[in-house]
């Protein structure tokens, strides 16, 4: 394929990601270019190899004749795609321009329709009862390991979290940190001073999340969802992205469309990217994206993919 332009910059995930679908991937300059100068770019690329996509990763406007040429190629078997619908089609993400300039995004995220929403509890109870029975035994061990290896805390660790139309309420995990140890930081670091032995266990193999089984049954959480998030980081990401509550829109999950395709957030630019992929889960909600969630994160859990 044919990139053109730099609008939006692709992760090195993403590029191996897209590798793997498109034997040849070509970057076009568009910034301060001429239609025609654009043109004999692309005729150029098209010589050297066969490509098949042309994405048009611009926010300036598409000439005339750039429009006439892209639509001539497309008689040839050559198609093209914006960036918008590119990354949708591909990279099953959201395109959220970084500057606010466009908002058109925001159209089509709405609420589950009841039907929707009478699927989702459906796959909660099926699941959550279930996996609440199997893993009884490692909830209690799991009790054990914190009251032996962290006696200086609580066995829970309960926060205040955003819920369906910004209404607060409590999530539970395992404790995973210390409490007797002063360090603050907003997300979690690599090599953590905070996190005890088994706590690095359980976050790893996501055992500290079984105690929000509680919160899905009590209608709080889904199983899956967009993550639910602290209070405090959800004002501070509001001020960076005025829309960010549009996740909100929906109940949150203990996992998600966003933490099965993309690393632990560490900053903002890892919220940004979660937040594209949460957008899309809520926009192309079906049944069947309910289900691949579900079996990428037992995949996450036993090691073999994901983040």
């Amino acid at each position: 394929m044919i990139v053109l332009g730099e609008r939006y910059h692709f992760m090195d995930m993403e590029m191996q990601k897209l590798q793997k679908k498109f034997q040849n991937i070509a970057f076009v300059p568009y910034k301060e270019k001429d239609a025609y100068q654009v043109i004999e770019d692309i005729k150029s690329k098209l010589k050297e190899e066969p490509y098949k996509l042309i994405v048009l990763n611009t926010k300036a406007p598409v000439p005339d004749e750039l429009i006439q040429y892209l639509t001539d190629l497309e008689l040839d078997g050559i198609k093209f795609l914006t960036i918008e619908h590119f990354l949708e089609k591909y990279l099953h993400k959201v395109f959220i321009p970084k500057d606010n300039s466009d908002i058109s995004f925001l159209d089509n995220i709405k609420p589950f329709s009841p039907w929707q929403y009478f699927q989702k509890r459906v796959v909660d109870f099926c699941v959550v009862i279930p996996l609440g029975i199997i893993t009884l035994p490692v909830i209690l061990y799991a009790t054990y390991r914190i009251k032996k290896e962290s006696p200086d805390g609580e066995i829970f660790f309960k926060q205040t979290r955003v819920g369906k139309n910004g209404k607060s309420f409590t999530c539970y995990k395992f404790r995973s940190m210390r409490t007797d140890i002063e360090f603050f930081d907003h997300y979690t670091q690599e090599d953590d001073p905070r996190i005890f032995p088994w706590g690095e266990t359980m976050r790893k193999t996501r055992i500290d999340e079984l105690p929000q089984l509680l919160n899905v049954l009590k209608g709080e959480l889904h199983l899956i969802g967009p993550r639910a998030e602290w209070n405090e980081l959800a004002k501070k990401y509001e001020e960076h992205w005025p829309f960010y509550h549009t996740r909100h829109l929906v109940h949150p999950g203990i996992t998600g469309w966003a933490q099965v395709n993309y690393p632990y957030g560490k900053c903002l630019e890892d919220t940004y990217q979660k937040l594209m992929y949460d957008l899309y889960y809520i926009k192309n909600w079906s049944l069947w994206l309910e289900i691949k969630t579900a079996l990428q994160t037992a995949l996450v859990m036993v090691g073999k993919k994901g983040h």
